[in-house]
């Protein structure tokens, strides 16, 4: 066999060889361009003709017809955080404070919402991103208006109402923007707070008329015990000069008790010298240091003076 006859015996094998590999690369071809990956913390939207269809958040393979008959668009539906930055907000008191927040929000696993976010931001994040912040400026502006300064700093950390602040400011940002943006907020915290120099100065001073208040009631606190404990004092300084009394006057009763005893006993036993006795308690009760006194020594009680305690009795014969 000459090689022309052989050429012209392979090339009709050789063709179909090729056509069949063409017809495989086109066959895989057709097969990849029907074949969409949904990858986990992501979700595809088909489109059919520039229309949205149908939505694929499930991990993994599905069927789409080929270009240009229907489309596909990503969507990232993991978890993003967005600063608000340094707002300057004004509280229910009339003051004014710089509040920074963040808020942590994702694109749902559900299919309206993805569509929502496609459309409302032609599925940027960063355009989602600058209406989130934009959103979060009034609503702590609304947010700010319903607490007083002094919930928010404050030295008692009983008075301070973070949590219910950042409670409220979710509630609005996430209603807002699951209903205008199809977006999910996770949460939202107070990143930063800090005073403008009139709220810091009206800070100082509530600070300074709490303490001020504080050791006044402490003082008040203190002068009440104070005058609770000498008012007992007096109270027990009563009761025991009282006592003393008592006892002083139980104890002169009784001496005089016996002292009349000791008189009615020395006048039964011997009448003279108990009236002499008497005499000279007279005297002594009549009688002072600085007293000048004229009487009658011939009369009673200073007659006893003259004549001794035989005065005025008969002497006695031997």
């Amino acid at each position: 066999m000459s090689i022309t006859e052989a050429s012209a015996t392979s090339s009709p094998r050789a063709r179909t060889v090729r056509w069949s590999v063409a017809a495989a690369i086109v066959l895989l071809a057709a097969v990849c361009a029907c074949i969409v990956i949904v990858s986990p913390g992501e979700g595809v939207v088909v489109t059919r003709f520039g229309r949205p269809d149908r939505v694929l958040l499930a991990p993994g393979a599905a069927f789409k017809w080929p270009s240009p008959v229907e489309a596909t668009t990503l969507v990232d539906l993991r978890l993003r955080t967005t600063s608000s930055g340094l707002q300057d907000v004004g509280t229910r008191d009339g003051l004014r404070v710089l509040v920074q927040a963040y808020v942590v929000w994702s694109v749902p696993h559900r299919a309206d919402d993805v569509q929502l976010f496609l459309r409302a931001v032609q599925n940027d994040p960063d355009v989602a991103a600058s209406q989130l912040r934009s959103l979060m400026a009034s609503s702590l502006e609304m947010t700010a208006s319903s607490f007083d300064l002094a919930q928010m700093v404050n030295t008692d950390p009983g008075h301070i109402r973070i949590d219910a602040f950042e409670a409220r400011l979710r509630e609005r940002v996430g209603e807002q923007a699951r209903r205008v943006y199809g977006v999910d907020i996770r949460q939202v915290g107070i990143e930063r707070l800090t005073l403008s120099s009139e709220a810091l100065q009206a800070t100082i001073d509530r600070m300074k008329s709490e303490r001020d208040t504080a050791a006044a009631q402490r003082s008040a606190e203190g002068q009440r015990q104070a005058a609770q404990i000498v008012s007992e004092a007096e109270r027990d300084a009563r009761i025991a000069v009282a006592g003393a009394k008592a006892e002083a006057a139980g104890i002169e009763a009784d001496a005089q008790t016996q002292s009349t005893a000791i008189y009615q006993k020395a006048y039964t036993t011997d009448p003279k010298l108990y009236t002499m006795l008497r005499s000279f308690d007279t005297m002594d009760a009549a009688v002072g240091p600085g007293t000048r006194i004229i009487l009658r020594t011939d009369a009673a009680p200073f007659r006893m003076l003259v004549d001794g305690p035989a005065a005025g009795q008969g002497a006695k014969k031997p």
